[in-house]
């Protein structure tokens, strides 16, 4: 039996239209099939989301999408992914996705692709992984709540080893970078 390939979760969002952003979702899927490696991503077909998959499997990656029922239609199902799992619940996805990953990926979007991020982080740090989560933030998207993260830990409401567990690329090549590093470690 071959050895599973690495998989990469990536968080997105599912509602942008916004053309960089697409063009640095398709840029992410393509990265990961370059490396030979896999994708788990939310399942749906729109938007960033539907761009890392497709762009991954343009390029031969396989892809797990992982959709709660109640969002089959609205998120547009990735029908084509190598392996579609739709699942009950919301928390069941995230679920099956951290389950199925080897580290985390998380570029722009909304309160979805936060509340995933906040989970990886918070159950890295509580112990529960030791995945990889590396936040890409080309465009400085994620500049405000980074600055509100520094402010908790000034306050002292979070640790330093709990923002260690965090790590914020500006760039594609950095990004990619810290997850071959943690594929290797």
């Amino acid at each position: 039996m071959s050895e599973q390939p690495f998989t990469v979760c990536v968080y997105c969002s599912a509602s942008t239209t916004d053309t960089g952003q697409l063009s640095l979702a398709a840029r992410v899927g393509t990265e990961i099939a370059r490396r030979g490696w896999q994708l788990v991503s939310g399942g749906g077909h729109v938007s960033m989301m539907g761009a890392v998959a497709t762009a991954a499997r343009a390029g031969g990656a396989n892809t797990i999408g992982v959709i709660p029922k109640h969002l089959v239609h609205r998120e547009v199902a990735d029908v084509d992914a190598d392996e579609l799992v739709v699942t009950d619940t919301m928390r069941q996805r995230k679920q099956v996705m951290e389950d199925r990953a080897d580290a985390f990926l998380t570029l722009p979007g909304g309160i979805g692709t936060l509340e995933e991020f906040f989970e990886a982080w918070t159950g890295g740090y509580l112990g529960e992984h030791d995945k990889p989560v590396v936040v890409l933030d080309s465009d400085g998207f994620f500049r405000g709540l980074f600055s509100w993260l520094d402010e908790l830990h000034d306050r002292k409401f979070v640790p330093q080893s709990a923002l260690s567990r965090i790590t914020v690329a500006t760039d594609l090549p950095t990004a990619f970078a810290a997850l071959e590093a943690s594929r290797t470690a």
